[in-house]
């Protein structure tokens, strides 16, 4: 899964790998345009997505509505919607110093 060229405006999209039953949430870091994120949460009856869009939520500093996830609901593999930040806002704040939170 890549990145969206183009989304719309005020909207960012990313690809994801989602590594449930973690000790504790992290993001792993980019590999091939795909952002690796560790969630406690076990993969049952959505608790792994619901960790996940509250921990992107905190690190992305935007609140959990803000937050969708367009595909792979129950899959490890997941395209994020973000709204009210372009692009490169949500690049930045996910920036390699920020992967320990």
């Amino acid at each position: 899964m890549k990145e969206s060229i183009n989304p719309p405006s005020g909207e960012a999209k990313i690809s994801l790998h989602v590594y449930p039953n973690a000790p504790r949430n992290q993001l792993v870091g980019f590999s091939e345009g795909v952002l690796g994120v560790k969630v406690a949460a076990p993969p049952v009856k959505g608790q792994a997505n619901r960790e996940l869009v509250a921990f992107l939520s905190q690190v992305l500093g935007v609140g959990k509505s803000n937050l969708a996830i367009l595909k792979g609901h129950t899959s490890r593999n997941k395209l994020i919607s973000v709204k009210d930040l372009s692009q490169e806002e949500v690049m930045r704040r996910l920036s390699p110093g920020k992967f320990n939170i």
